[in-house]
């Protein structure tokens, strides 16, 4: 009996410890995903790459001819916060982790294919892991040359530590601690988690391997993480800004509903006509293709010196259109008001593009001065919506971006940004866009054009 006694309380013992451990499992609210020794609750997709199980990590190896491949979850997930290590080998092993990822397994002849937000690993020379990628979709929401800082993040042939939280319409990264990408968008609500082998483009890199392990997620009782920089935000809501934007001085420039803010050029108020506020989109209507001969151009009623501009276009065909900044409306000229310009063009469709020196009027262009360095990929076609941003810093460097990509940069007031000024069509103007401050222009060059999302930031 006393035998007995002691057997039933040495697994009485081993009962409550057990279920203290899963308590204490409960209570840290985290759930592994991958159990260290098979793939249960995974499945491949979409493409022929192998995935295995070595030493509690999963070890995915490149197949010759095979399309990008990937490891889902067979659950999907809605709001959570997923942490993984997740290490690349060799540069040929472009890899990511899908966040709410979708599948079309009829897509592609019955082959499947899979698409949505995918957080990239990146091991190449442009280095923007931790960015997110719409995978067979949209492309590229948050290229790193939106937070170049985070570019160092990455560790070559090293485990990576990478945070992703998605919360309701937010989903922000981290690679090794480090803040790397803020992104808000609606399209997906939910959707797997999957690992990514990417297509391999040389027979000698099959075989080349990433891998994955302590992969594990939150679901429930989530507490952001926040970011303490100031990382730009990509907002794909229509007209509005994150309390954290907020916080780090973001204002809108439209606020979607009315032309609150903006006035005509050269005139005290709005215009009466052209110019119109419609389901929070701002249009300026076609006329006959004449710069600022109908409705006119309009401006801030504010003045900016140093700062950071972010807005979104949207062209017709063959449309041509601007946004100028240091405008001062002090030249009493006729036409455009004069300010330095980012090019708002069709290049397909519009002569100008053809015309200044070397494609320094094409669009993204510091026009007719610096031609923008752009890929047609980054370039969305007539009818969607382009994202532009120009920053001003104290210091008068200066650079635009396209879709989230820097096209320009330049120095105002250098004696190489003078030289440009010489030869261009603004040589008659003294100083032409050195003024210290000036008003931020929309321009009307008789062509349907339309603006939303337009906010800015004071930069000191």
């Amino acid at each position: 009996m006393k035998y007995t006694r002691n057997l039933f309380a040495v697994l009485l013992t081993s009962i409550t410890l057990a279920s203290c451990a899963t308590e204490q499992k409960a209570e840290d609210g985290w759930t592994d995903l991958f159990n260290g020794k098979d793939l249960t609750g995974w499945k491949p997709v979409a493409g022929t790459a192998t995935f295995e199980v070595v030493d509690g990590t999963i070890v995915g190896s490149a197949v010759a001819g095979s399309p990008n491949t990937f490891l889902i979850t067979e659950e999907n997930y809605g709001d959570y916060i997923l942490e993984l290590d997740l290490k690349i080998e060799h540069l040929s092993s472009n890899s990511g982790v899908m966040t709410r990822g979708q599948f079309d397994p009829a897509a592609r002849d019955g082959k499947g294919l899979v698409y949505g937000y995918q957080i990239e690993a990146d091991p190449s020379e442009r280095a923007w892991s931790g960015g997110l990628y719409d995978e067979a979709r949209r492309g590229w929401l948050y290229p790193l040359d939106l937070n170049p800082e985070a570019k160092t993040a990455f560790k070559m042939g090293e485990f990576n530590h990478y945070r992703i939280e998605a919360i309701g319409d937010e989903i922000k990264t981290w690679i090794n601690g480090q803040p790397v990408a803020y992104v808000v968008d609606d399209m997906d609500k939910t959707g797997f988690i999957g690992l990514q082998v990417h297509s391999i483009q040389k027979p000698e890199d099959a075989g080349r391997k990433t891998s994955f392990k302590n992969v594990r997620i939150q679901t429930e009782n989530l507490e952001p993480k926040p970011f303490e920089k100031d990382i730009f935000v990509v907002n794909n809501s229509l007209n509005a800004l994150t309390e954290y934007e907020k916080e780090n001085g973001w204002k809108l420039l439209f606020n979607g509903q009315n032309a609150d803010g903006w006035k005509g050029a050269y005139k005290e108020t709005f215009p009466e006509s052209g110019w119109s506020v419609k389901d929070g989109v701002l249009n300026i209507a076609a006329s006959d293709g004449r710069e600022s001969a109908n409705a006119g151009d309009i401006v801030t009623t504010e003045k900016f010196a140093a700062f950071d501009l972010a807005f979104e276009f949207k062209l017709t065909e063959g449309a041509n259109s601007g946004v100028k900044y240091f405008v001062t409306l002090s030249e009493g000229n006729t036409g455009s008001a004069i300010g330095l310009e980012y090019q708002v063009l069709d290049d397909d469709n519009h002569p100008d593009a053809k015309m200044g020196r070397d494609g320094n009027r094409t669009m993204a262009s510091l026009y007719d001065l610096i031609k923008a360095d752009k890929n047609a990929r980054f370039i969305k076609p007539v009818g969607e919506w382009n994202k532009g941003r120009v920053v001003v810093t104290p210091d008068n460097k200066v650079a635009h971006y396209l879709n989230g990509v820097k096209v320009v940069e330049y120095v105002r007031g250098s004696q190489e940004y003078r030289d440009l000024v010489a030869i261009s069509k603004y040589e008659k103007w003294e100083n032409f866009g050195e003024a210290e401050e000036g008003h931020i222009l929309l321009q009307d060059h008789g062509d349907d054009v339309s603006f939303k999302n337009i906010k800015i930031k004071t930069l000191k």
